[in-house]
């Protein structure tokens, strides 16, 4: 049983509900966390009040705003702002009131849109971002320098990780604005119950996706936040101190698709248009480093979907947001 308290930036989304889990099935007792109500992560006092009222040891930086493809282009502005007050405001929180230790947990859509694949920490700036996603992707490459920089300048211990493409429990299923996983297993459950004869998909289907359960996602960040910082600094750099965490496979959205369908029960047919963007062609993660320092995922695409899709049957009606 662990004494230390820890603050849960975050906790009612689906990684930071994850979070919550590992972290009790680890033992922590003295978790702390706010609702959106009872503290706004994008006023700078009032997140500056909260840490000076608390005694927090650790702090896992899992809020954010996100979304989809259709979510980053329609709404690009607040993207960038909400995502760069909220990591600026916890970050600078956490050092004035003495915090130590700090995990950022940002995406690897901060990679260059034709990074070699697998992609390597090292591919970080240099080259051109995905359009659709740039300003999001701008936003979670300020947290890793804003980690980066109170490191150098403060000497404190903040460390980031960048998860690979995410689903599971507590996901979002909103009809526009969600990602694949969720989008698809709603779109072929729905149209299972209607009895739809085809289900039609954005883009060609051949772009390379790799997928990681958010469980998976979450034993990593508590295996990065609590390893020695002589091993941590010893598989990074000053200037490149963030780590992707992934499965190191991948599969084609059509694959994706046709295992939802057996996932869901579907029985129609696969329709795709080529007409909407597939975004980035391939996207990779070269998950190495994580392995070198001893963590690899341990659930499957098939086993992941089939809990993401129970969760999913089991909240239908809270899903539907």
């Amino acid at each position: 049983m662990s004494k230390e308290t820890v603050f849960v930036a975050g906790d009612r989304g689906m990684v930071g509900s994850a979070l919550m889990r590992a972290l009790k099935q680890q033992g922590y007792t003295n978790i702390v966390t706010r609702t959106r109500e009872e503290l706004d992560l994008l006023d700078q006092r009032q997140v500056s009040a909260f840490f000076a009222e608390q005694q927090i040891d650790q702090v896992y930086l899992a809020a954010a705003k996100v979304g989809g493809i259709h979510a980053n282009n329609e709404y690009p502005a607040q993207f960038i702002y909400e995502n760069l007050m909220i990591e600026a405001n916890i970050i600078q929180g956490a050092y004035a009131s003495g915090v130590k230790k700090l995990l950022f947990l940002g995406s690897s859509c901060i990679y260059p849109k034709f990074a070699e694949q697998p992609i390597e920490e090292r591919a970080l700036l240099t080259g051109v971002l995905e359009p659709t996603n740039e300003p999001y992707a701008i936003a979670k490459i300020a947290g890793i320098k804003l980690c980066e920089s109170y490191n150098r300048q403060y000497g404190v211990d903040y460390r980031s990780v960048m998860p690979t493409n995410l689903y599971g429990p507590h996901d979002n299923y909103h009809p526009q604005n969600s990602h694949v996983i969720p989008a698809l297993i709603r779109r072929f459950h729905e149209a299972k119950v209607r009895g739809d004869q085809e289900v039609v998909i954005w883009g060609s289907g051949t772009p390379m996706r790799e997928f990681l359960h958010v469980d998976d996602m979450a034993a990593a960040c508590l295996h990065v936040m609590n390893m020695e910082s002589q091993v941590y600094q010893q598989h990074t750099q000053p200037t490149l101190s963030h780590i992707n965490v992934g499965t190191g496979v991948d599969c084609t959205i059509r694959e994706l698709a046709e295992t939802i369908c057996r996932v869901t029960g579907y029985q129609g047919r696969l329709g795709f248009d080529a007409s909407k963007p597939d975004g980035t062609p391939r996207k990779l993660l070269d998950v190495s480093r994580l392995k070198n320092l001893g963590w690899q995922a341990s659930i499957s695409l098939e086993d992941g979907l089939v809990d993401a899709y129970q969760w999913f049957v089991d909240h239908e009606s809270s899903a539907r947001r």
